[in-house]
């Protein structure tokens, strides 16, 4: 069966849903990112985590329930020791602390921005360890993009922030995380992962905030850590949708329709304003990325007619 459908009559195309699916699944991870920064001065990182993932983890269990995925082949516990899990749950967690850590002491344009090179490293770490094949244009790709990084971070001046290096770290614990989950078995449920990722995460804010001063809660804190894991949500749900629906190769390059999101947000409720190195190093980012598309899609047309 095909994802790439052609347009119907009054349908949209796959690869169109697709596209939708992704560009709602960026919107949603950036506004649940925008709410998490709006309580960063009055909670603690692990407080933050801790209570979105309390919301998180009941929405996730209600969703798991309803499509019937608790009913997994071998069962849940059987899906729980399986390696891929595990691993993929320690890059998803190492990945959201250094994010949030970055994300409450940076511009969120400029964090995002730096995630953007996601894909670079995934096709060199793939390269790597997984043997597979990548020309030296796609290796120039992996350079610009890092040279895009630099010009965002700023290494050695003093606009350099150090919590940079948090976002950058955060970027390798996501490439491991990605890489793990191309290799987990099909009969794992998606959304069953997910559920035990945002258990983990929520233990490790449970244990974080008994080493910090727990700061009293207030309503509109509450109602604005319910909206970012309720946020949050539609952004996996979207996300699922997005590689079900389209073709990878036609859908990936959506993700970058988080950076126009970043920037709207930063601006409006922030007040941020990216400086000109750091719009340029964005550019090269996903000019960077969406080169690295193009090649890996035209690999995949070559390698089909040969």
């Amino acid at each position: 069966m095909s994802n790439s459908a052609a347009p119907s009559s009054g349908k949209l195309s796959s690869n169109t849903l697709g596209a939708i699916f992704m560009m709602l699944s960026m919107a949603g991870f950036v506004f649940n990112d925008t709410l998490m920064k709006l309580v960063a001065g009055d909670l603690s990182l692990f407080q933050a985590i801790l209570i979105r993932g309390v919301f998180a983890c009941f929405f996730m269990t209600l969703l798991c329930a309803y499509m019937g995925v608790f009913r997994v082949e071998g069962g849940v516990f059987g899906v729980l020791r399986h390696p891929t899990v595990l691993l993929r749950t320690i890059g998803e967690t190492g990945g959201t602390y250094f994010f949030l850590s970055a994300l409450f002491e940076m511009p969120i344009a400029n964090v995002t921005a730096v995630l953007q090179i996601l894909p670079l490293t995934i096709t060199l770490a793939a390269a790597l360890f997984l043997g597979e094949t990548v020309g030296w244009r796609r290796y120039g790709a992996i350079i610009a993009g890092f040279l895009g990084v630099l010009l965002i971070v700023k290494p050695g001046t003093d606009g350099f922030n150090f919590f940079a290096i948090y976002a950058l770290i955060s970027t390798g614990f996501i490439t491991m995380r990605d890489l793990v989950t191309r290799k987990m078995p099909a009969n794992i449920p998606s959304l069953l992962v997910s559920l035990v990722t945002a258990i983990v995460i929520t233990a490790m804010g449970a244990v974080g905030s008994l080493f910090e001063p727990w700061q009293d809660v207030n309503g509109s804190q509450i109602l604005i850590l319910l909206g970012a894991a309720a946020i949050l949500m539609v952004g996996y749900i979207c996300s699922i949708l997005a590689m079900r629906d389209g073709e990878v190769s036609f859908v990936s390059p959506f993700r970058y329709s988080i950076l126009i999101w970043a920037l709207v947000l930063g601006f409006f409720v922030f007040g941020d304003v990216p400086d000109m190195w750091s719009m340029i190093g964005a550019v090269v980012i996903v000019a960077s990325g969406l080169f690295t598309f193009y090649r890996e899609r035209l690999a995949a047309r070559n390698s089909d007619t040969s």
